[in-house]
């Protein structure tokens, strides 16, 4: 991207495999599964979504993402690079209005165009560490000025936290061990445990339930989270 600086970074580390987080990067946008950070400040007060949706999993190279901003739905981002379960990217170029631009034609005055990229790097253990950041540029560059030095620090940043540990917690939720269910009503017993040889349930966070055959308790997450 030409004359784009790098912007901020930041990290966190997933209990959950590069698998299994894929899935809630491909959904964000305003009109799919949100973005995770504040609702009413970037999805017009829509939740987003708690689980994996898979009417929104499939995306491409050029499809086009919207935010809710100021109670104004806006073109956001399209998606730009796809490495499924390693990266996504999203790209924006646009007026300050929230017009699209031709990137083949020559800048103009005033615009903003950046990536932002989202890397899956897998850790020991079926943990995963997500780092996001990406290349920004603003023009005039005064603008580009009053961004770097405020508006990232007092507005972009707080909400790309927010984001991450909403992630994070939805993430692992969905991919934790079911717990065993009640029966016998209040006060009743809990229901058995099947013997170790038997089949047990998991959460595979598509909202289905994973079997699995295993000879002992369960320990660790077991299922495939891909769509």
């Amino acid at each position: 991207m030409p004359t784009g600086k790098r912007s901020l970074t930041t990290a966190v580390t997933i209990d959950a495999t590069a698998k299994q987080v894929w899935p809630w990067l491909v959904q964000m946008g305003w009109d799919r599964g949100g973005w995770g950070s504040w609702d009413l400040l970037d999805n017009r007060g829509r939740r987003s979504a708690q689980e994996v949706h898979p009417e929104w999993q499939d995306v491409a190279i050029g499809d086009q993402l919207k935010f809710c901003a100021l109670g104004r739905v806006v073109d956001a981002y399209r998606v730009g690079v796809i490495e499924p379960n390693t990266f996504f990217g999203l790209y924006g170029y646009t007026t300050y209005g929230g017009r699209w631009l031709d990137p083949s034609e020559p800048r103009p005055g005033s615009y903003m165009e950046g990536l932002w990229g989202f890397w899956l790097k897998e850790l020991a253990e079926g943990r995963t560490r997500l780092v996001i950041s990406g290349y920004q540029t603003y023009r005039p560059r005064w603008v580009e000025r009053f961004v770097a030095s405020w508006f990232w620090i007092l507005v972009a940043w707080p909400m790309q936290a927010r984001m991450m540990a909403v992630l994070k917690r939805n993430v692992e939720r969905s991919v934790r061990p079911l717990r065993p269910r009640l029966t016998g009503g209040l006060g009743g017993p809990p229901e058995h445990q099947p013997p170790g040889n038997a089949p047990r349930e998991y959460s595979c966070g598509l909202g289905e339930k994973c079997r699995t055959r295993s000879p002992g308790p369960a320990v660790g997450v077991i299922g495939n989270a891909s769509p």
